[in-house]
């Protein structure tokens, strides 16, 4: 087993019983990213490896994403890690003060990284990239810190955009 997958089960975020995804779909198990973000030694970890994909992979970012909620301690984390800024999108507009989907600093052809926790079918990371490249993004890859292998690295590729997931969910059960 990784340190990343270690980690998530040390943590207490894989869980088993009967769950609904946000995609909908029903689930014998659920990886509870928010006990592991919450956890400032497991989120380090996930910066770490993130900030790792990166390099590895090739990524090229000026900025990262997180999407509003459970993926901004991730990019906030990773922009610790990297000095890279990081901007949160929001899955609506708020009635109230600016009104934005997109809050930080984000100027035409700034290419981004998405940060997920987890993907499934990938539909809130589409959302998400479909807002920033509006905004005149450069949008080809998504850090995830798991992959569900339910569809959503094959959604991603149909819309130009890589997934580099940290653990796959076959390799953390």
């Amino acid at each position: 087993m990784s340190e990343m997958s270690e980690a998530l089960v040390g943590c207490g975020a894989l869980q088993f019983g009967d769950f609904t995804l946000a995609s909908g779909a029903k689930s014998s198990y659920y990886i509870d990213i928010k006990k592991a973000s919450t956890d400032p030694k497991v989120l380090r970890l996930i910066a770490r490896k993130m900030a790792e994909r990166m390099r590895e992979d090739g990524i090229p970012a000026d900025r990262i994403a997180g999407v509003v909620l459970g993926s901004v301690p991730l990019a906030a984390a990773l922009s610790l890690e990297t000095g890279l800024p990081y901007v949160m999108i929001r899955k609506e507009k708020k009635d109230h003060g600016t009104g934005k989907l997109i809050e930080g600093d984000l100027s035409e052809g700034d290419r981004v990284l998405v940060v997920e926790d987890v993907i499934t079918s990938a539909g809130s990371s589409i959302n998400a990239i479909a807002t920033l490249r509006a905004a005149g993004a450069v949008v080809t890859d998504v850090c995830s810190v798991i992959d569900r292998e339910a569809g959503g690295a094959t959604n991603l590729n149909v819309i130009g955009v890589t997934l580099h997931p940290l653990v796959r969910a076959s390799e953390l059960l």
